[in-house]
């Protein structure tokens, strides 16, 4: 099967909203992941991402501009041991507790559903990669309404237990822009993974929308030893 261009797939889609890719770089030496978020509001376009301790998490660039914190303001990183968690939301949190207790990745997520923000009711899409004794596995999951019908959670989980050299998948929010804004359908696009760190995280903040796009987080994970290097990169400066 054909890998996808993950540069085709940004440029043209205006508005895919938040996105998380998890793939292995092409020399087979790293995990990679990264997310963006993108917004249309006002108060969605006033972040940034910063740092917070192994993982990151959101602020608001102008505090005197956020109205609502509720859906925007999370830590959208956070790792566990050999578990990198990378979510839009604060689903972030209930992943990292739901491993602590034993629980598994989707069993964390059961308590979870599709965001409260009638009509569009935005899919929550989660990411886990796990680097553990030169091995590398990821899963990902989507919990979205059934075709904007809020009285149905659909969730769907996908793992890949060896994802291989310049391969990842991607998801995001949306098909496209709309409103309301139509959520993401079917598994998560297989696409190439190539280039460094460098040059990886300026390819994909050069191919999202120039309007629409806020913030950008790239982690490559040396799988090996567990060793990471970080690129955050936030339109507000």
């Amino acid at each position: 099967m054909t890998l996808l261009s993950l540069k085709q797939e940004l440029s043209g889609n205006t508005y895919p909203g938040r996105g998380i890719v998890a793939g292995r770089s092409a020399d087979g030496r790293y995990a990679v992941t990264a997310y963006f978020i993108m917004g249309r509001s006002v108060n969605s376009r006033n972040r940034v991402f910063i740092t917070d301790g192994e993982g990151i998490r959101t602020q608001a660039f102008d505090p005197s501009k956020l109205t609502d914190p509720s859906l925007i303001i999370y830590a959208p990183v956070r790792v566990l041991g050999e578990h990198t968690i990378v979510t839009n939301g604060d689903q972030t949190d209930t992943v990292y507790d739901g491993l602590k207790a034993g629980k598994t990745f989707a069993e964390a997520l059961e308590s979870r559903e599709f965001e409260p923000d009638a009509p569009n009711y935005t899919p929550r899409i989660s990411a886990l990669l796990t680097v553990k004794d030169g091995a590398y596995s990821c899963r990902m999951s989507i919990l979205k309404s059934a075709d904007g019908d809020p009285s149905c959670c659909e969730r769907f989980t996908f793992h890949y237990d060896h994802p291989g050299a310049g391969e990842g998948y991607f998801i995001h929010t949306y098909q496209s822009d709309g409103s309301p804004l139509p959520s993401f359908r079917g598994e998560p696009a297989r696409v190439a993974i190539e280039g460094g760190i460098d040059d990886f995280t300026k390819m994909v903040w050069e191919n999202l929308n120039e309007d629409n796009k806020v913030s950008l987080f790239v982690r490559y994970i040396d799988i090996a030893d567990g060793t990471y290097e970080t690129r955050i990169v936030n339109k507000n400066e």
